[in-house]
């Protein structure tokens, strides 16, 4: 018995620090990107969407100005927007990152979406993401595919 509650106390203390592992991160010039996720998919009728956060560690602003994968024809940025209590999803042509701060795509907020998917996104697999910087050029990721019940980042940015 004291074996069984010894474990149950270890994955207790194991299952919080799983869920909020440390993420892929890539860097490149100035800028790191980290905690890049999407949520499973029942089929490809629907879009994906796309999470990612993005550090600017330099002294000039930079800016996100597109997105591509093999896993979907018309990767697009978008921003969610609230007027009068109803939210629109409309195109972002750019995503600016600031000198020193950090920006995270992520729900409710600016995003990626990934329509004309080419196949089902299955939790537990990955698929590569560029990104397109208009300074720093194109960084690729590898975007970890989570429940479609997820509604925030499975693990930590960088610090």
């Amino acid at each position: 018995m004291l074996k069984l509650i010894a474990a149950t106390l270890g994955m207790a203390a194991v299952l919080p620090a799983m869920a909020h592992a440390e993420c892929a991160e890539v860097s490149q010039g100035d800028l790191s990107i980290s905690a890049a996720w999407s949520r499973a998919t029942i089929g490809t009728a629907r879009p994906a969407v796309f999470y990612v956060t993005i550090q600017n560690n330099g002294s000039t602003e930079d800016r996100l100005i597109g997105i591509e994968t093999p896993v979907a024809g018309m990767p697009m940025l978008h921003e969610t927007v609230l007027s009068d209590g109803v939210a629109s999803m409309p195109h972002a042509d750019q995503i600016s990152i600031a000198a020193g701060e950090t920006v995270s795509l992520a729900p409710g907020s600016y995003h990626g979406m990934l329509m004309d998917l080419n196949e089902a996104l299955t939790e537990g697999e990955s698929f590569p993401m560029t990104l397109q910087f208009q300074n720093a050029g194109t960084l690729t990721i590898d975007t970890d595919v989570v429940s479609i019940r997820e509604r925030e980042a499975p693990c930590a940015p960088a610090p």
